[in-house]
């Protein structure tokens, strides 16, 4: 019986890359066609990238600085975006771009004509199966990426002894690779080609690729026999066969490619040696629900969800089938856990999976918004562990960005701009009008400041998040300059609002997260007694930062000028960020504001990029509309390609319910998913003395009437169950991770009291 909540399923292979089935431990990612005939299973590990340890920072660009400044306090901004280009940007112009692995190929011979087909994947188990009868038989292909093994596993098996009979083998789309048979072992060789563009825009050539890789597919049989056949394994009159793939790249940390991918691919398979497929299988599931299993929704089901799932998302915006929404926000938990484990590398714009050599935006990490939006999700639906190498990617930049910060701005401190790779490139890159943005070290800060508020952790505190949020402080602490016509403002710049508008000075979202940066900062220093000359500074600075404006028509300005154009329907909203994922911005605390948030919002539209329909999603939920906030999940959950209208790809998603820029970008999965719990639980507001309200159903959609979740937690250190039923609660559970003070806020009623750490309190209807 399939849980339509908790699993995706077709009756029929995919077609397509966006059809198959993502897999993930974290390091290595597979995508399941789930062929018969012919089977492929596309693969990534999350080292493999073009280009070689680099330092992106343009000598001397500093001295660059004050005549941009000076040309865009002039209004001259075509000239200091010529002025940019030439002299202050990353060298080279880009950065290097993540690349997939290899294929496995699988040919059954015979299988091509089938019946009773159905490929699946279980959230529950992060299991994809493979289920069909041919020449009347049943096979059936079990395919699942474990962590514990660090090996991709596929089990082969059928309803009659000796009729497994295959052909394996593997291939990479890498120019650079060779492939060899040693025993019951097939071999992957290779090196990264080149980055697909040997120059950049200035001239100048890219870094050459210097990562090499292997994979081994070891083939384990039982009864029948086991050839070699050429490059490839054939297996005949088998009763059972398990595959299993280890992979590795030369790559160590961003400044060492020295490591021995063959003896990482030894190590991986001798651990592996001795356990049975049953072991294996269960310590995987074991290891995944251990994550996975924290977190429960049911939000109803029905008839209608009981289709396939491409059915399901074709009529959702009719049905509005609630169970959809279930299974979307899972995924979007299924999906970071798969790509994001302690000691990998975080989640990119792809997460972990990408078939191209050429991906798009290069697969790597946009850190204006993608980035961390693939983030939002992790603590409060009970996933802090895997924003941990989200953390350490943050503590690599604080690094490189200190170069940058000396180069380009001669300041103390570190500085990010609006991308990064593998090799931790802090340089504003690209082009001047958009790649001119130095606060995505800061909003990145915000991420570690979220992981102590919620697990009140000192240690995490004074070692890791301590020194990123302190030192990017610094840094904006010398780069804010005052206003020349307004001198009780201080001002950012040069920056942009991304991606619009190009060059100016001081525009809205930087403030904004600047404001955010220092105040957490300030907050960080008193609770761990670290203030100094530093942090009283920022306190004297921090209300002198240009404040929000309210523009002529109503709405949040997007810069200082108020020239905001309402017909703009940019994917952007970059100047509502004090709204979320900031918290400065809200209708009971600033009604004013929220309201030009409003405006805004209206001009924007309801439409966009998937992920941009996801933003708004939290937007709208954080302007405590639910009604509005399910309109846009709504608008997010249609086919990204019409099969009426000539196959158009579009914003949405695609049929494996991957997010649609287009094309395929995860940051929309993970945006869902925190836009849904936003709706149900939002704990960003404070009292008078600094404790955290936790509000419960502050955003409910009329259609989401009736539901239960259990294990979202919130700041402060609390974990929540929580039921509804006629858009009313029902009933909540609240377990004090900590011992701080609770403060549920309902509907406008308010329950505040002390809590021992470990204590459990139930509320029942009527209670609150």
């Amino acid at each position: 019986m399939i849980n339509p909540s908790l699993t995706l399923w077709y009756d029929k292979p995919a077609s397509e890359w966006t059809e198959t089935l993502p897999l993930g431990n974290g390091r290595i990612g597979a995508m399941v066609y789930g062929g018969t005939e012919n089977e492929t299973i596309q693969f990534n590990e999350e080292t493999l990238w073009t280009g070689q340890p680099h330092d992106y920072a343009n000598e001397g660009a500093h001295h660059y600085l004050e005549a941009l400044r000076r040309l865009l306090w002039d209004g001259k901004q075509a000239e200091a975006h010529e002025l940019g280009n030439k002299h202050f940007m990353s060298q080279p112009f880009g950065q290097l771009s993540y690349q997939p692995f290899g294929n496995i190929l699988l040919n059954f011979s015979g299988h091509g004509d089938v019946n009773a087909y159905q490929r699946q994947l279980d959230l529950e188990k992060a299991i994809t199966t493979v289920n069909y009868e041919a020449n009347g038989i049943q096979f059936k292909r079990e395919i699942f990426a474990s962590e514990p093994g660090q090996a991709l596993l596929i089990r082969l098996e059928s309803s009659s002894k000796g009729s497994i009979n295959f052909t394996a083998g593997l291939n990479s789309p890498h120019s650079s690779y060779e492939v060899s048979v040693i025993g019951n072992q097939i071999i992957l060789k290779g090196k990264a080609n080149n980055y697909h563009e040997a120059l950049g825009r200035d001239g100048k050539p890219y870094p050459d690729s210097k990562i090499t890789f292997e994979a081994r597919l070891k083939v384990e049989i039982h009864g029948g026999e086991m050839v070699q056949a050429g490059n490839s394994i054939e297996v005949t009159n088998a009763n059972h066969a398990t595959l299993f793939l280890v992979a590795a790249t030369s790559f160590v940390d961003f400044n060492d490619i020295s490591a021995d991918p063959a003896q990482r691919c030894n190590q991986y398979l001798e651990n592996l040696e001795g356990k049975t497929w049953k072991a294996l299988k269960e310590e995987h599931i074991a290891d995944y629900q251990n994550l996975f299993n924290r977190v429960a929704i049911d939000l109803g089901s029905n008839e209608i969800s009981k289709r396939t799932t491409k059915q399901r998302l074709i009529t959702f915006y009719e049905d509005e089938d609630p169970s959809l929404v279930s299974l979307l926000f899972q995924y979007g938990r299924y999906l970071l856990i798969s790509s994001s484990r302690p000691g990998t590398q975080p989640a990119n714009l792809q997460g972990i999976w990408n078939d191209r050599l050429d991906p798009p935006w290069d697969s790597k990490y946009t850190i204006n918004i993608n980035t961390e939006m693939n983030y939002w999700l992790a603590e409060m639906t009970n996933l802090s562990e895997c924003a941990e190498p989200l953390y350490s990617m943050v503590e690599d930049l604080a690094i490189t960005g200190q170069k940058v910060a000396k180069e380009h701005y001669n300041l103390q401190g570190w500085v990010t701009h609006h991308n990064t790779d593998l090799w931790r490139g802090a340089a504003p890159i690209n082009h001047a009008n958009h790649g001119i943005w130095p606060t995505g070290g800061a909003w990145l800060s915000q991420h570690l400041w979220w992981h102590y508020q919620y697990t009140g952790d000192q240690e995490f505190l004074k070692k890791r998040a301590w020194p990123v949020l302190k030192e990017a402080a610094r840094f904006f602490s010398g780069y804010l300059i005052q206003h020349p016509n307004n001198t009780d403002w201080l001002v950012s710049g040069p920056s942009n609002s991304p991606e619009l508008g190009g060059l100016v000075m001081g525009p809205t979202m930087d403030h904004q997260i600047i404001r955010d940066l220092f105040k957490n900062t300030i907050e960080a220093a008193e609770t761990l007694g670290e203030e100094d000359d530093l942090t009283i500074g920022l306190k004297e600075k921090l209300n002198k930062i240009a404040p929000n404006q309210i523009g002529k028509h109503g709405q949040l300005q997007e810069w200082l000028a108020d020239v905001d154009d309402p017909n703009e329907k940019h994917r952007h909203v970059s100047h509502l960020w004090g709204l979320h994922p900031g918290n400065e911005i809200h209708p009971r605390i600033t009604p004013e504001l929220a309201q030009a948030c409003k405006v805004t919002l209206s001009h924007r539209g309801d439409g966009g990029t998937g992920w941009a329909r996801a933003w708004k999603i939290n937007f709208w939920a954080r302007l405590l509309d639910g009604d509005h906030a399910f309109l846009l999940l709504k608008n997010l959950m249609v086919p990204s390609k019409s099969e009426e209208v000539n196959y158009q790809d579009k914003g949405g998603l695609y049929y494996n319910l991957f997010d649609a820029h287009p094309p395929f970008q995860i940051d929309g999965n993970f945006g869902v998913t925190s836009g849904i719990a936003e709706m149900i639980l939002q704990s960003h507001l404070r009292d008078e003395n600094g404790d955290f309200y936790q509000d419960i159903l502050p955003a409910l959609p009329s259609k989401l009437a009736e539901g239960k979740i259990q294990g979202l937690k919130s700041r402060g250190g609390f974990e929540f169950d929580i039921t509804w039923k006629n858009g009313k609660l029902t009933s909540l559970k609240v377990k004090s991770m900590l011992g701080n003070k609770l403060n549920i806020r309902y509907l406008d009623n308010i329950i505040s009291r002390e809590t021992s750490a470990g204590e459990i309190i139930t509320f029942k209807e009527g209670s609150i």
